[in-house]
């Protein structure tokens, strides 16, 4: 005896109630999540910044004990962006000092249009003396330390 067709067909496949109450529940998943991941991203970028302008601070240190550097500094690829490869998220520039001494400050500037562009820390900026502070393009203060450690909001 052949089974009512309805009984045969809602065995092998999902109902249309079923299909849109795990799409509703993956939409959820995805809105909760999404922000978390944006967050876990720009606070890796954060921490490869610093290492970065470390990277750079060990290199311009070497680079004026050896040679004079009255020509106009620059980085060599590969310690002149964050990160080193894929898309870009911060510039890293050696500036001398405007007095004409021997400082320096290093900055990562985050790129236009890059993922970094507009966060709260700003451009991050390593002195000769191991000085860190931020600078920020729109008003308001931001916490250095909070960024430097990669946790800023």
């Amino acid at each position: 005896m052949m089974r009512p067709y309805t009984l045969r067909a809602r065995r092998f496949g999902f109902s249309m109630l079923e299909l849109v109450v795990a799409l509703a529940m993956l939409a959820v998943m995805v809105g909760y999540g999404m922000p978390a991941y944006v967050a876990h991203a720009a606070r890796g970028h954060r921490i490869e910044a610093v290492v970065a302008l470390h990277r750079a601070a060990q290199y311009v240190a070497v680079r004026m004990t050896e040679v004079d550097i009255d020509s106009q500094p620059a980085l060599p690829a590969g310690l002149d962006r964050v990160p080193e490869h894929g898309r870009i998220a911060y510039r890293i520039e050696w500036v001398p000092a405007a007095d004409g001494r021997a400082g320096y400050e290093i900055w990562a500037i985050p790129v236009e249009g890059g993922p970094m562009h507009g966060d709260a820390c700003g451009t991050f900026v390593l002195d000769r003396f191991g000085m860190r502070s931020n600078r920020v393009a729109r008003g308001g203060g931001v916490d250095a330390q909070a960024c430097w450690a990669g946790r800023a909001a």
